[in-house]
């Protein structure tokens, strides 16, 4: 006989979902939009629950996410800079809370590629929400919501349930300006590596 723990555990995965992608709205970057939209399709199809909503940052991702037959409700541009961060979460939290309040159980997760050592970038994905036991973001490759140094993670203490995660939009903030950060940085590491290699090849052939 199956506890009422496990019950509510499976209520809570199969609940409906919403995501946000992050790409890029101009090319010259390589497989970085590739990557990203691969890794955030198969997550979200290996996922219980029924996908509702899905947002895309960048018109070459959102372009990939229509070819793949999840096509987003909505479009958002790329920030220029770090100052245009601010304004673009503040329209993502806008139409995710407006998901929520429709599908009262919606589940939230982004897709990012995320600065990597050693390397260029990673494809992650992270949920946002709801929040675990211990009052945390997480899930697999998760990303946030860190601090800016990546130390530490907030957290509640106490145990999470019901509506008591509505009273910490913080974390969404900070996570999706994180995100939204990360992927412009990998973008343009992913930008100046295909220069980089597109001056190698120029140089070689003006050789023979």
């Amino acid at each position: 006989m199956s506890s009422p723990g496990w019950r509510r555990q499976r209520r809570r995965q199969r609940r409906p979902i919403g995501a946000v992608v992050f790409g890029s709205d101009q090319g010259l970057v390589g497989r970085f939009n590739e990557v990203v939209v691969d890794l955030a399709t198969a997550t979200l199809k290996s996922h219980p629950g029924n996908i509702r909503k899905l947002w895309a940052v960048g018109e070459r991702v959102n372009a990939l996410l229509t070819d793949t037959g999840a096509a987003p409700v909505d479009q958002f541009s790329v920030p220029v800079s770090v100052d245009a961060i601010t304004p673009l979460v503040g329209r993502l939290l806008v139409a995710i809370e407006s998901a929520r309040e429709k599908a009262r159980w919606l589940m939230f997760m982004c897709s990012i590629n995320r600065p990597k050592s050693g390397a260029l970038y990673e494809p992650v994905h992270v949920r946002l929400l709801p929040l675990d036991s211990g009052g945390k973001a997480g899930g697999e490759n998760s990303v946030g919501p860190a601090d800016p140094l990546g130390k530490a993670q907030p957290e509640v203490i106490g145990e999470i349930c019901g509506d008591a995660e509505g009273f910490y939009p913080w974390l969404s903030v900070h996570a999706l300006f994180q995100a939204c950060a990360e992927s412009l940085n990998s973008e343009n590491a992913s930008r100046l590596a295909a220069m980089q290699r597109a001056e190698r090849i120029s140089r070689t052939f003006s050789k023979t």
